[in-house]
């Protein structure tokens, strides 16, 4: 088995990835499939965090197109993230391994708040560490969330996985004829506006170096072959 190529990574998972084949909220098979997954990455030697968004449960941009103010809505899709943090973070203890919420949020009863030294000292001690809340404010995805953490603590690279293996032309389910690449650099990504992540997350990559591997998640083991250096997925780099 090869050894894995990064020793500290941050995985960004969809939101409306934990609702399974349910419209919204979250299917507990599959987030126990998830934590499999994660675990199994961990057991490679690397040290795992991971950003979740919050789609399965509420949008804040959707929120806001009923009414809401933007800020509000996206403060509710952040909570929303906690959410699932909490559940996934539930579903790797119950398998047996150390996990950590960190929110961007001070809410001393649900979580402890995130701060650099805390995600060092939990990596470091073997945890799998869950970061939620977003950046903590408004206007900001949770794809920007997960670079801009990444390049917090220190992480080589950004992990974004999808229900596609990687970055296309157009929308692959959509457009029969859309291209696959295998690498991009961060401006051809912006320059393209592919949406597999905002233009505000490849900008934020770019000026701190940081590359970003979009995969799908569908496969069973699928993070630990990218980790390995042997699955397929689309390297946005340089």
């Amino acid at each position: 088995m090869a050894e894995p190529i990064y020793r500290r990574v941050v995985i960004k998972l969809s939101g409306e990835y934990l609702a399974g084949s349910h419209a919204f909220g979250i299917d507990q098979p599959t987030v126990d499939r998830i934590a499999d997954d994660l675990i199994a990455a961990q057991k490679l030697g690397i040290e795992v965090a991971v950003v979740i968004g919050g789609g399965n449960i509420v949008r804040g941009v959707e929120v806001s197109a009923r009414g809401v103010s933007r800020p509000t809505g996206d403060t509710m899709g952040m909570l929303a993230t906690m959410m699932n943090c909490l559940a996934l973070e539930a579903a790797i203890e119950r398998k047996g391994t150390a996990a950590r919420t960190l929110s961007a949020f001070v809410m001393p009863e649900i979580s402890e708040l995130f701060t650099r030294s805390a995600a060092h000292k939990y990596l470091a001690e073997g945890r799998i560490v869950l970061l939620g809340g977003g950046t903590g404010n408004p206007f900001f995805t949770t794809d920007t969330t997960a670079v801009l953490r990444a390049a917090e603590i220190g992480a080589q690279v950004v992990l974004k996985a999808t229900n596609v293996d990687g970055v296309y032309s157009a929308d692959p389910k959509k457009d029969p004829k859309a291209k696959r690449f295998d690498r991009l650099t961060h401006s051809q990504a912006i320059e393209g506006g592919y949406k597999v992540m905002d233009a505000t997350a490849f900008a934020l990559a770019r000026e701190t170096s940081l590359p970003i591997i979009v995969f799908s998640i569908a496969e069973p083991g699928s993070i630990g072959g990218i980790l390995r250096g042997s699955g397929h997925g689309t390297v946005v780099a340089g």
